[in-house]
């Protein structure tokens, strides 16, 4: 049996039964209908491959006008659909004109049932064959912005992140779901793609979501897809990030800030590894290894009601906590020292060299944004430097108040100041998160920003 599903459009209704019968055992589905302004509804109901339309709809009327009109609609709407004109009045002018509509071919009755088969599973290859070329394109898509993304590497040799490399190579070769762990600027990332690297799968595509970035108007479409149509920006169909990674990975970094109505739907796909594109009723199966990271304690939403506890099991068979970077040890002065090679290179300083005093400076840091604020740090020392040994005064920090609060930064206004910057940084500059986790509106947060500012 082919795969594929077909639409029979006829007014004759012993032409719908003849090849209902002929094409059943060869087809997954077969639907007739023997009116077709039903054509728009029933496109709608299921994801169909391949459209049977008859040329004349009206008794002694043999123009073929009205196929011609419906094929338009068709294509308009459903560019993707192969459709195959069938008609008992044979016509050269009339069959070029549907050929330039966007018909893939033509079929005369009375018809020959062998050669009528070929023409449709033909047909029907057309239509496989374009989808899979619009998945091979977003799949290309993400390639490229993989390949265009600065490249990044696991760098270090503590205890702490040999622990994590060693959990890493034995759950990679499984399929099992992983949840990532840790503060801001850990490298939960890049723990992800090592997943990828040493799993069975490393020769499919790894595709990156960060769940914080997307609006919940645009979470459906851009997870599971859509169709053409399916709302006023839908020129086009596009299948979502779930069918780009199939067979692949599938990364959904910051899942934490996922709202809660939203996740029901991602549980729903996860679990049933099944999803809807936007405007269709066609199920798409998925076959993904799911990766998913964040920053917030899961386990603390679930009791306050922001996270669903089921999602969270689904999505954590494995959990994986990236270390801070102060609890990494002499990490810091081997990533420091990474960093200051790639960026004395990057400016044009190849001759530049941390002196002692610099290094116990940034041992005795407590670095909460990590290896991301080492990075800059080390960047920004690069830049201004104006001789060739780095010393503690050139690595700009911020300065971190004690827990006894004996910080000379004291004031009201400082301490909310402080309290929104850590907060804006935490989430990423995402404003909406950031209101949220110091509960507050985001306007109330705008308003706040301007003030002590």
């Amino acid at each position: 049996m082919a795969k594929g599903n077909v639409l029979i459009v006829d007014d004759n209704k012993s032409i719908l039964s003849a090849l209902e019968i002929l094409l059943s055992p060869e087809f997954q589905t077969v639907t007739t209908l023997s009116d077709p302004n039903q054509i728009p509804t029933e496109l709608r109901k299921k994801e169909y491959n391949l459209v049977v339309l008859d040329m004349n709809f009206n008794a002694g009327i043999n123009t073929g006008n009205e196929g011609i009109y419906w094929l338009g609609r068709i294509r308009e709407t459903n560019p993707e659909i192969s459709v195959v004109m069938i008609t008992a009045f044979g016509d050269v002018e009339l069959t070029v004109k549907a050929l330039k509509t966007g018909a893939t071919d033509f079929v005369l009755k009375p018809w020959d049932n062998a050669k009528l088969l070929a023409t449709l599973k033909s047909a029907l290859q057309l239509n496989l064959s374009k989808k899979e070329v619009s998945q091979l394109k977003e799949k290309e898509k993400v390639l490229k912005q993989e390949i265009n993304r600065e490249q990044k590497f696991i760098v270090g040799s503590s205890s702490q992140l040999m622990h994590v490399l060693n959990l890493v190579r034995k759950v990679a070769k499984t399929d099992a779901n992983v949840l990532i762990t840790g503060e801001n600027g850990t490298g939960k990332e890049l723990i992800a793609q090592e997943i990828h690297r040493l799993s069975n799968r490393a020769n499919e595509i790894l595709v990156s979501v960060d769940m914080g970035a997307i609006t919940e108007t645009l979470f459906e479409s851009e997870l599971f897809g859509h169709v053409k149509g399916a709302f006023t920006d839908a020129r086009e169909s596009r299948p979502g990030k779930f069918e780009v990674a199939d067979k692949g990975s599938l990364f959904l970094d910051e899942i934490g800030n996922l709202s809660f109505h939203l996740q029901a739907k991602l549980l729903a796909a996860i679990q049933n590894r099944l999803i809807t594109r936007i405007g269709s009723n066609q199920p798409v199966s998925i076959d993904i290894r799911l990766i998913c990271a964040t920053n917030k304690n899961l386990e603390n939403m679930v009791r306050e009601g922001l996270f669903r506890e089921d999602l969270l099991y689904r999505i954590n068979t494995i959990q994986i906590e990236v270390p801070p970077l102060r609890d990494r040890g002499n990490d810091v002065l081997v990533l420091a020292d990474f960093f200051l090679k790639k960026y004395a290179s990057k400016y044009n300083k190849p001759n530049l060299k941390m002196n002692q005093q610099a290094q116990e400076k940034l041992l005795k840091y407590s670095w909460p944004g990590n290896i991301r604020e080492l990075q800059h740090t080390v960047e920004k020392a690069v830049i201004l430097s104006e001789n060739n040994v780095l010393k503690p005064e050139d690595f700009f920090m911020r300065p971190i108040s004690s827990a006894s609060g004996n910080s000379t930064e004291n004031t009201l206004e400082e301490m909310e100041k402080r309290m929104i910057n850590q907060a804006i940084e935490k989430n990423n500059g995402n404003f909406s998160a950031a209101a949220e986790q110091l509960g507050i509106t985001r306007q109330t947060l705008y308003n706040k920003m301007k003030r002590v500012r």
